[in-house]
């Protein structure tokens, strides 16, 4: 199995901005919370982490973007895949992904053309259409946004792919176009796409060909990934173990106790406080908004719509003892436990690629560095030995 390490970079210091029982952070969070000093170190103390996991032998690291909210620094992930190419050699750098609704695809598709060639061919784009706090904030119509994600990969796949593009859309016109550089992985570097669920989405991915990351857990996960395989069958193509991308949280302690305590303050911030920032989260209003259609999740058995939902409370109003509950089936614990756990979420899942997330909710370093360390050796060489051959077959 490969195992990728996914890291959100989140803006820690706001721990401090809360005080008392408060959870909600201002929105706009205004510049007199942000600390320049403490952004700086966030970067320079991640990118130091992420040299360990080349060091430890992990197959790659993760960066995303996203916008306007502590949740994460990253509102530029092709400027971090820039510094890691430089600091690393052999680490591959999964940009998970650039939100194309929001950009220029010509521009997407030179810089992602100019990365590959400076990582020498270790580039994996992913691309992802946003959440609607971003959408929001860059004007772009929540209604316009899966056409305009659609239009724009047609566009970065022709710039990458023909002698010289010529394209008329809805969106973007453009004429006699030929970017250099060209990637270096040829004809373009791989394409994955994360945290799939909607139908749409699940379906444009069947239609090219292109892996996914279907995000929850438990029975919503086993209807991603059976309607994934039907559309991937529909289009001729042939579900293998390297089209899941399978997304995990684990953490190493002596016991399962220990890991509890010591992630649960991290994850507690990242829950109530990081993930609904500014954000609309429930199925519901995204439908209201234009952003999901009607239909989509028509797909979902009836048993498992209410995973599907996302409302706002089941993050916000998260206790210590909820996560209690959950460390039961959650892969934290002694390495053994978390190596078994893994295996069986990869096994039942038909993947071969493991997303694991070290730090979610703004860990310090230490503890970061830590996870990497006891990771990469205590667990990350069972996973390695281990490989998924089945991948679930079209129903």
């Amino acid at each position: 199995m490969q195992v990728f390490v996914m890291d959100l970079l989140a803006y820690g210091e706001n721990l401090d901005y809360l005080k008392g029982d408060a959870r909600e952070l201002d929105w706009p969070l205004a510049k007199r919370y942000f600390k320049p000093e403490v952004a700086a170190a966030t970067y320079k103390e991640h990118i130091e982490c992420w040299e360990e996991l080349e060091r430890l032998g992990f197959d790659g690291v993760s960066v995303n973007e996203h916008h306007t909210s502590p949740y994460g620094l990253m509102n530029s992930p092709n400027l971090l895949a820039a510094s890691i190419a430089q600091r690393t050699s052999r680490l591959k750098i999964l940009i998970y992904g650039n939100l194309l609704p929001l950009h220029n695809p010509i521009r997407m598709a030179e810089e992602i053309a100019m990365l590959d060639c400076l990582s020498e061919g270790r580039i994996i784009s992913g691309f992802a259409r946003g959440i609607p706090r971003e959408h929001n904030v860059y004007g772009i119509a929540m209604a316009e946004s899966r056409a305009r994600f659609e239009e724009a990969y047609e566009v970065i796949r022709r710039a990458w792919t023909d002698e010289v593009l010529n394209f008329d859309g809805r969106f973007f016109h453009f004429h006699d176009v030929a970017i250099w550089p060209r990637p270096y992985q040829q004809p373009h570097p791989p394409v994955w796409i994360p945290i799939t669920s909607s139908k749409e989405s699940i379906e444009w991915a069947g239609r090219n060909n292109i892996p996914i990351t279907p995000g929850a857990g438990g029975g919503l996960r086993e209807d991603i990934i059976n309607y994934y395989a039907t559309c991937l069958s529909a289009n001729g193509f042939e579900m293998t173990p390297e089209h899941i991308i399978l997304a995990a949280d684990p953490h190493v302690a002596a016991t399962k106790a220990d890991a509890l305590n010591e992630l649960a303050p991290y994850r507690l911030y990242f829950n109530r406080t990081l993930f609904s920032h500014g954000n609309v989260t429930e199925a519901n209003l995204q439908q209201d908004s234009g952003y999901l259609s009607s239909a989509a999740f028509d797909y979902v058995r009836p048993e498992n719509l209410h995973l599907a939902a996302r409302a706002r409370e089941e993050y916000r109003d998260v206790t210590f003892a909820d996560l209690e509950r959950q460390s039961e089936r959650m892969p934290w614990g002694p390495a053994e436990e978390v190596i078994g756990k893994l295996i069986a979420d990869a096994d039942r899942a038909g993947s071969n690629i493991v997303l694991i997330n070290l730090n979610r909710g703004a860990m310090p370093k230490e503890l970061f560095m830590e996870q990497i360390q006891r990771f990469g050796t205590e667990v990350l060489p069972a996973l390695h030995a281990h490989e998924v051959t089945l991948a679930p077959a079209a129903i």
